[in-house]
């Protein structure tokens, strides 16, 4: 019986994969596909799936809700509460004002460039720039749409041209900001801050490079071509623009600054870790807004906003991680995770090739579905087991399934973000995805190699 476990486990992957690209709950998904296969486990006589620390019942069936306790526990406490905070604390500078004018700021100097494709590149940069401090990508194509769109236009790009870049500007889900960023830093066993800059940027700096040159001669090619379809756009809206100071700009990014200042790579004596670090911006910026706007009631409840927007988080983000996990214990309780790291030994793939090969299944997934949070979450877990047993590292595996989560949403046209950007545009969501594969592609596959070079 326990030579089915592999295959069974296979079957139910396939069929978890099928419902999730027919859109069914992705969570509740990876959840009784976790239970279909631990529960077969223990009817093949398995035992000992129970992690550290938890002490058996002495039923079974209470045992694999034990575990399903302390996975959601572990999480809830750990890198769950952190991505609550971050996008919590994200919401709330969107309230308030303070993203915008960030946006608003970075997007000014494009005024001064003359030509209309380099301006479209460096809108692509700032966009770039902008995901570490609001990961959301939704939200960040949102912002865009009402600072950078206006001047993309009127230099002289299309609008489809436009909106593919806005909707390309989140692909790499880069700082300690976003969820699954600080959930590859998490496997990799690596501080968010650390993990951004030893893992990432190495990472991104030439796909951002490659990306960009595609941008350039991609939109061009289309705009020359001139045969985009369009039809009434969505107008965003602009009355509920809060008015703030320009040095509200300062407020989302305060957290990496001060984090990069108190870590290893600047002072070390003095360490503050990410959730203290978005809660002590928060409050110094309700103070800051007491003082500014002497309305306590209104200013309070902005403040309350974070918790709901944690709520939030929890309900998309931290729940799938659970479920996710979940999933991949049952992976490695049916074996299936030893015998594709046997199988690829010896077949000779290594490290390199299994970090390729899951890169693409994520990826796949992630343009089926339209999300990556899901994609990445179900494979996340399984970095320390597959990296130990190839003799590879941790980040190395990581990295690029994170980056593929984010770059193949960019070219789906089924993504929340690219049917935004495309109703914004007056275009269908395929003549944008037409403008955004090809930089997406290009981008993967220099992930790949910078991967290959800078952490393997």
């Amino acid at each position: 019986m326990t030579a089915l476990l592999p295959w069974f486990a296979l079957v139910v992957t396939l069929l978890a994969g099928w419902a999730i690209i027919k859109r069914m709950s992705t969570s509740m998904v990876l959840l009784f596909a976790g239970l279909a296969m631990i529960g077969f486990a223990v009817v093949c006589g398995v035992t000992g799936f129970l992690p550290k620390g938890v002490k058996p019942s002495g039923f079974v069936l209470f045992d694999i809700f034990d575990l399903l306790r302390s996975i959601a526990t572990k999480q809830v406490s750990g890198i769950g509460f952190l991505i609550m905070v971050a996008g919590g604390y994200a919401a709330y500078m969107d309230r308030i004002g303070a993203a915008r004018a960030l946006v608003k700021v970075c997007v000014k100097p494009l005024n001064a460039l003359s030509s209309p494709y380099l301006v479209l590149v460096m809108g692509y940069f700032i966009g770039q720039c902008l995901v570490t401090v609001i990961p959301s990508a939704a939200g960040l194509a949102m912002l865009l749409l009402v600072a950078l769109f206006p001047i993309l236009t009127g230099v002289g790009c299309s609008p489809a041209a436009a909106s593919a870049v806005i909707g390309t500007s989140a692909g790499m889900t880069l700082g300690p900001a976003a969820g699954t960023a600080n959930l590859a830093a998490k496997v990799a066993d690596l501080d968010p801050i650390i993990y951004f800059v030893q893992c990432q940027l190495p990472v991104a700096i030439p796909t951002l490079i490659v990306v960009a040159i595609c941008h350039y001669f991609v939109q061009k090619y289309y705009d020359k071509k001139n045969d985009d379809v369009y039809t009434e756009a969505i107008l965003t809206k602009k009355d509920d623009d809060r008015h703030v100071p320009a040095w509200y700009a300062i407020l989302p990014a305060l957290p990496i600054f001060l984090m990069i200042i108190f870590s290893k790579l600047v002072y070390s004596a003095v360490k503050l870790n990410t959730i203290s670090a978005l809660l002590l911006v928060w409050v110094f910026t309700i103070l800051v807004e007491l003082i500014r706007r002497r309305d306590v009631k209104a200013v309070l409840a902005d403040g309350a906003f974070i918790f709901k927007a944690m709520g939030g988080m929890f309900a998309s983000i931290v729940a799938l991680i659970i479920c996710a996990e979940f999933f991949a214990t049952g992976l490695k309780v049916t074996g299936l995770i030893g015998a594709l790291i046997a199988h690829a030994q010896n077949l000779g793939l290594g490290a390199n090739g299994m970090t390729a090969v899951l890169t693409a299944v994520v990826g796949i997934v992630t343009f089926l579905t339209g999300s990556g949070v899901g994609a990445f979450s179900s494979f996340a877990a399984l970095g320390p087991e597959v990296a130990g047993g190839l003799g590879g590292t941790v980040s190395a595996f990581v990295t690029p399934m994170q980056f593929a989560s984010g770059m193949l949403r960019a070219m789906s046209p089924v993504a929340g973000v690219i049917i935004a950007v495309a109703g914004a545009a007056g275009v269908s969501p395929m003549a944008i995805v037409r403008r955004t594969w090809l930089p997406m592609i290009a981008g993967m596959i220099t992930v790949m190699i910078a991967d290959f070079v800078f952490l393997s």
